[in-house]
């Protein structure tokens, strides 16, 4: 910390601090913005975990922009946040990639223009449904008429080039997305993808709530990480109204959110054979994904772990007879899920299908911002589980450092020999008591939640006046990482782009918000 204030008055810039628990706020006049996030860019080596207005008008006047950081070694979040006028705020896209779907997200969503971004596009707003008016405005009460345009994407030019439009509508159950390729012969040359057909308003159906029924609604903004964004919105409101969550509680969450892992990374592994048409091993691994998501069911009533978190800690106990049930039935997925490894290991035309195939490199995956799992396949070690550890001891960070198809596969593959380990000992170390508190009361405050989810960090950035909701930021990984899926797609044909698409496996819900 000393180091970073020390740089920051170096470059002449002396910011008013504010802390929370692993929190700093560093709140800079607007000219210092981009010289303050260059400086935590470099120092953390971090990219842009988070940016986000808050309209405060009504209060100061003002609009406020906060720029996220995270420090892995202070163990420490830093914002980095100013107050602006409008309609117009400085860009730092130019300078750090990983600002530039934020900074499109801000001007749709509040009206404030990144000077200096070349790329100003519609993010989630489209203009057939959404011509005019800027939703997370308190202001705001409805679409105004306004233009309706067309989508620029990027023109790819050059004899032989020619386009090929893919989606929304796909078959199957994924979400929808628009990808349009442009290919030279076989290989792919450009890959833009068009998302927000399921913009549900989530932030702004966040606002006037209290911290209960926030909690509820976190559930519904992911459907397959519906433990992690609630644990993350829950500990968002713990955090910022200095609610103490039982140790029982935090054992049991951490059980919990290895059981979500559990069954998300052997349905990926199970749909990565599948769609290089190896589908006995996809077969054994829906066995498996069954069995756990029954697991979760007999444990807490939810096969995807529903009402299971609440502010202050969780809602379903484990006695001693599920714990046992728990350990033997992760046990039993742990030897089905070692067979199934060998199988694809078994498998040479299989090896041959997703070695090398969709490499991001981790100068790229840096460059972009990419995290979570895809992350660690290509080399960015961050896991929240590690940087704040809490409930976890000795957790072994799985990485890759070649970033292909097979370097994703490989990280669920020992994450899921992992996640059972912590599982064995968190169940183990399982301590007496309540597994929540009393009834929290929540009044005034501001902070941030997260969790580790299966697919990487999900944050919550909440602030409660009154007991309400007046601002939520949520980011979910898929917004990190939708731009990595396209790059790691180049220079592959387009018969590998599905694989290469399930091996990163992005949420369009938890994208699209």
């Amino acid at each position: 910390m000393e180091k970073l204030l020390f740089e920051l008055t170096r470059l002449g810039i002396v910011p008013v601090k504010l802390t929370n628990e692993n929190e700093v706020y560093l709140e800079v006049s607007p000219v210092d913005f981009k010289p303050a996030c260059l400086a935590l860019h470099k120092l953390l080596r971090s990219t842009v975990m988070l940016m986000f207005a808050e309209d405060r008008r009504s209060s100061e006047g003002t609009f406020t922009i906060r720029a996220g950081f995270i420090g892995t070694k202070p163990r420490q979040w830093y914002f980095v946040e100013q107050k602006v006028p409008g309609p117009v705020f400085g860009s730092i896209a130019k300078d750090i990639y990983s600002a530039n779907l934020f900074e499109r997200e801000i001007k749709e969503m509040f009206g404030l223009e990144p000077e200096g971004n070349p790329d100003c596009r519609r993010l989630r707003l489209h203009d057939e449904v959404w011509p005019g008016g800027y939703p997370l405005r308190k202001d705001f009460e409805s679409a105004v008429p306004g233009p309706i345009g067309n989508y620029p994407f990027m023109p790819v030019e050059g004899e032989g080039v020619f386009e090929l439009p893919v989606g929304p509508v796909h078959a199957g159950i994924i979400g929808p997305g628009h990808f349009r390729f442009s290919v030279a012969g076989e290989p792919i040359i450009n890959l833009e993808s068009r998302l927000g057909f399921t913009h549900r308003g989530v932030e702004k159906m966040f606002e006037g709530r209290d911290a209960a029924s926030a909690a509820k609604l976190s559930e519904c903004v992911a459907g397959d990480a519906a433990f992690s964004h609630s644990l993350a919105c829950c500990r968002g409101v713990e955090r910022a109204c200095g609610i103490t969550v039982p140790p029982r509680g935090e054992y049991l969450r951490g059980i919990f959110l290895e059981l979500e892992r559990l069954y998300n990374h052997v349905a990926d592994v199970g749909t990565i054979a599948l769609d290089v048409g190896f589908s006995f091993p996809a077969a054994e691994a829906s066995v498996i994904k069954e069995n756990l998501q029954a697991l979760n069911g007999e444990l807490t009533g939810s096969r995807f772990l529903k009402h299971v978190n609440l502010p202050g800690g969780v809602s379903r106990d484990l006695d001693q007879a599920s714990v046992k049930k728990l350990l033997a039935q992760t046990a039993v997925a742990a030897r089905d899920f070692r067979r199934l490894r060998e199988i694809l290991y078994s498998s040479v035309s299989f090896l041959d299908r997703v070695e090398t195939t969709g490499a991001l490199s981790k100068k790229l995956a840096e460059d972009l911002g990419v995290i979570g799992l895809a992350g660690r396949a290509s080399g960015v070690k961050l896991d929240l589980r590690e940087v704040f550890p809490g409930v976890y001891d000795g957790l072994k960070v799985v990485s890759r450092e070649k970033g292909d198809v097979l370097a994703r596969l490989e990280v669920r593959l020992d994450e899921f020999e992992e996640s059972v380990r912590q599982i064995e000992r968190l169940a183990a170390r399982l301590p007496e008591g309540a597994v929540a508190g009393d009834e929290p009361l929540v009044g005034s405050g501001r902070a941030l939640g997260w969790a580790e989810s299966w697919r990487g960090p999900v944050l919550y950035w909440l602030r409660f006046t009154d007991g309400k909701l007046a601002r939520a930021k949520i980011v979910d990984p898929s917004f990190h990482n939708w731009i990595g899926l396209n790059l790691a797609a180049l220079d592959n044909i387009v018969p590998d782009f599905p694989v290469c698409n399930k091996s990163f496996n992005l949420s369009y819900a938890g994208n699209d918000l």
